[in-house]
């Protein structure tokens, strides 16, 4: 419950900060309700599936995840709404003193999803490779969503990943298939979770 708690207040908080920044008073007011509309439900699935576990561990997870890991959060948060107001459910076995929030339904049928600490469509056959993501995520902090947002920038325009790309088993006959198998799976972070779990697409 205390998680769930203070999930909620550092969202509202940063709400009410950054709203305040860009526009004054009435720009914090905004934010705060911004900040509460994204924060409560991220912290009632916390709380509810108990996310983190009640331990030093956990704590440290928590900390990291609020404070260093912030912006990968409040995505995931945002993420997790979305889904629940798309009437997905949360997977609370899966989420039990995990340090993530996980749900049953994902986004595309064939990819399962992770957003900061939320993870959508992940069964037990890629959950580890979802995991590396959320480690990468603690571990870059601000960093690392910039770092994955360049390296799809730099790979669309510049896709030096052909030079060492498996063409016999993953051929790129359309431009689908050119992100599908081709950039996608080249990305720095996705090559490490796939290299933990998982065969990348072919």
């Amino acid at each position: 419950m205390v998680f769930g708690i203070v999930t909620a207040a550092v969202h509202t908080l940063l709400g009410v900060v950054l709203g305040g920044w860009l526009g004054g008073p009435a720009g914090a007011a905004v934010g705060a309700a911004a900040g509460l509309l994204l924060g409560a439900p991220f912290g009632w699935a916390v709380a509810g599936a108990r996310s983190y576990r009640p331990d030093a561990r956990g704590g440290a997870l928590f900390v990291v995840d609020h404070t260093w890991s912030l912006p990968n959060t409040v995505l995931g948060a945002a993420y997790l709404a979305g889904h629940l107001a798309a009437g997905h459910r949360l997977d609370r076995d899966a989420c039990r003193h995990r340090g993530r929030v996980n749900l049953v339904e994902g986004v595309w049928p064939r990819y399962a999803t992770t957003l900061g600490t939320v993870c959508a469509g992940a069964g037990p056959g890629v959950q580890r490779h979802e995991d590396v993501h959320i480690l990468q995520a603690r571990l870059l902090g601000p960093l690392y969503l910039p770092l994955v947002a360049a390296n799809y920038v730099l790979f669309t325009v510049a896709p030096v990943w052909l030079l060492y790309h498996d063409h016999a088993h993953a051929p790129i006959d359309r431009v689908r298939r050119y992100f599908e198998v081709g950039v996608y799976p080249h990305t720095w972070h996705e090559a490490i979770a796939y290299r933990v779990q998982g065969r990348p697409p072919r």
